[in-house]
């Protein structure tokens, strides 16, 4: 078990204009995206939790994972070109993402022009005070 302190967060920035089904559905899909995204596993911590009973809870991180609320898409657009900027990895969903076959999907999505796509959330991993500056104009999800 690793004790020292943690120094990297989650953060997911969801639009609060989309209805609370969708977000959680979304949310999923970042988190697994991200998950598989980062390359540096250490720095995720992801650890097992034993209860008294000796049942294990596995692969749960010890970096907190911060949920933050977008006043809309373009809120998220701008943010996401920051991270781009930055280097910043990061896994968004989009309303082209839903309805039909995950084919049917990336066909909307290719067809789409990236300034008429609604983001509905971005979900991102790094360093807690460069992601905390970066993200000091978002307010927690409420």
């Amino acid at each position: 078990m690793n004790t020292n302190p943690t120094t990297n967060k989650f953060v997911a920035v969801l639009n609060k204009k989309i209805e609370t089904g969708k977000l959680m559905n979304a949310l999923g899909h970042m988190a697994a995206g991200l998950g598989s995204y980062i390359q540096d596993k250490d720095a995720m911590r992801f650890d097992s939790y034993i209860d008294k009973d000796d049942g294990e809870h596995r692969n749960i991180s010890d970096n907190p994972f911060i949920i933050l609320s977008a006043d809309n898409s373009n809120q998220i657009r701008t943010f996401r070109n920051a991270l781009k900027e930055n280097n910043i990895p990061f896994t968004d969903f989009t309303n082209t993402m839903t309805v039909g076959t995950f084919a049917e999907q990336k066909q909307r999505t290719s067809e789409t022009p990236e300034l008429e796509l609604e983001y509905y959330g971005i979900c991102l991993f790094g360093d807690k005070n460069q992601l905390s500056e970066l993200t000091k104009k978002f307010s927690l999800w409420r």
